[in-house]
């Protein structure tokens, strides 16, 4: 079984014990979650939304929130001497997908 969310402007495909990271949601560890736009629920048969599966939910516990890995933007143009060094993390939270509830 598995389902495709909405959540943070991006798409995860879930299933039932999966840790995913999504944008942050700002919850503390430990606490329940609830993605209600589910997109696809499969349990043997597919169930599409138009655009959402109406009375679908994902529910999940929230494992932590951390920041990822610094990405490294480099701004650089020839002959006139400009550089521009600038560094970002994004924030995420990982989720542990407990039950899918079509």
């Amino acid at each position: 079984m598995y389902a495709i969310i909405a959540t943070g402007g991006k798409q995860y495909k879930v299933a039932e014990g999966d840790i995913i990271k999504v944008e942050k949601l700002g919850v503390d560890a430990g606490k329940a979650v609830t993605f209600d736009q589910v997109l696809v629920v499969n349990n043997g048969e597919l169930a599409v939304g138009c655009p959402t599966v109406a009375g679908a939910t994902v529910t999940g516990t929230v494992v932590k929130e951390g920041r990822a890995k610094k990405v490294i933007v480099y701004k650089y143009k020839r002959k006139s001497g400009y550089h521009k060094k600038n560094g970002h993390r994004q924030s995420y939270t990982q989720v542990k997908i407990e039950k899918i509830n079509a």
